[in-house]
């Protein structure tokens, strides 16, 4: 993957009280330079990854693989974090909690953990908040230029349907992020023009909105609905925005299927993402290996950490032919 572009990670801290502020502010700049995630757990040492390490923090902000030398956050650290998350106020979010993440700007995403409110059977929210995973995003302009030409389909002048496929935290959001920008504003020497792109973003990671505007450059082509559940937000964008291309992240449920499928019908182009590993893990999924089977997709993007974020393993056609080799 190309070099990432710089993170203001004051973005993320003011969202932190003094007391773990403080502690990050004296990483040093390798540290925070690398840093993908801030795990704050009530009781438990304040802990941080980076794209190759697993550590504690001590109250100096020095690493320390001894959970007892580290840190142990405290019901109050994590009570005031929650409060700066939620805007201190839990009930305007519930509908954040209900799903386990909150999103910030810069797309920086908050994920939750504790105690679940059922009502009927189906979860309504989350009280008790016991952990909390900070998840650091990062924009990679022209990670995806050694991709593009694998997926444009030159006889219909469009994209292909394509599905990035990587375990978490291997890069496709990112690699997606970068698909929707260079689509977007087309690449000349490539012979790519720029194509009109409908984004459905329901986590907010992709384009990072803030008040409607996304914060991350998705070029000039580009309709965001932010917040949107995927199945609902493909629909929308077809009947009112005319995209070429519909993009969209972690796909999996049945719903969402459903709405590749309508997409597929109507001659706009896919790019999706999805939780998995390696072909077979795809056809032991419920709703996509219908999809698999009957070869929508039409290109797939295998991805990994093997060699840090954003490792490429191959790019297949729908036939599993290896188009491009990995890294």
């Amino acid at each position: 993957m190309p070099l990432e572009t710089a993170v203001d990670l004051r973005l993320v801290l003011v969202y932190l009280p003094p007391s773990l502020r403080e502690i990050l502010e004296r990483l040093p700049p390798s540290l925070t330079g690398a840093l993908e995630e801030i795990r704050v757990r009530q009781g438990r040492p304040l802990a941080i990854k980076t794209d190759r390490q697993d550590c504690f923090l001590d109250q100096r902000g020095n690493v320390t693989d001894s959970p007892t030398a580290a840190y142990r956050v405290s019901a109050e650290d994590l009570w005031k974090t929650v409060q700066l998350i939620s805007q201190s106020s839990v009930y305007a979010f519930e509908e954040e909690f209900r799903q386990g993440f909150l999103t910030l700007p810069g797309g920086h995403r908050v994920g939750l953990a504790g105690k679940a409110v059922l009502d009927g059977g189906v979860l309504k929210t989350l009280r008790d908040i016991g952990s909390l995973c900070f998840r650091i995003a990062r924009a990679v302009p022209g990670a995806a230029r050694r991709l593009l030409p694998y997926l444009i389909n030159r006889q219909e002048g469009r994209p292909y349907h394509t599905l990035i496929v990587s375990p978490p935290r291997a890069g496709k959001t990112t690699i997606l992020r970068d698909l929707v920008r260079q689509l977007s504003y087309g690449v000349d020497e490539l012979r790519i023009p720029g194509y009109s792109l409908g984004v459905v973003d329901e986590r907010g990671e992709i384009a990072a909105s803030y008040e409607g505007v996304p914060q991350h450059d998705l070029g000039p082509r580009v309709d965001v609905l932010d917040h949107c559940p995927k199945a609902i937000g493909m629909l929308m964008l077809l009947r009112s925005m005319s995209p070429h291309v519909i993009a969209t992240d972690e796909i999996g449920r049945q719903q969402d299927v459903d709405a590749v499928w309508e997409m597929v019908y109507t001659g706009v182009s896919v790019l999706a993402t999805v939780h998995a590993g390696r072909f077979e893990e795809l056809e032991r999924r419920p709703y996509l290996r219908d999809l698999v089977a009957e070869r929508v997709f039409q290109r797939y993007i295998f991805l990994s950490r093997r060699k840090g974020p954003g490792t490429l393993e191959g790019i297949w056609d729908e036939h599993r032919k290896l188009l491009l080799p990995g890294q």
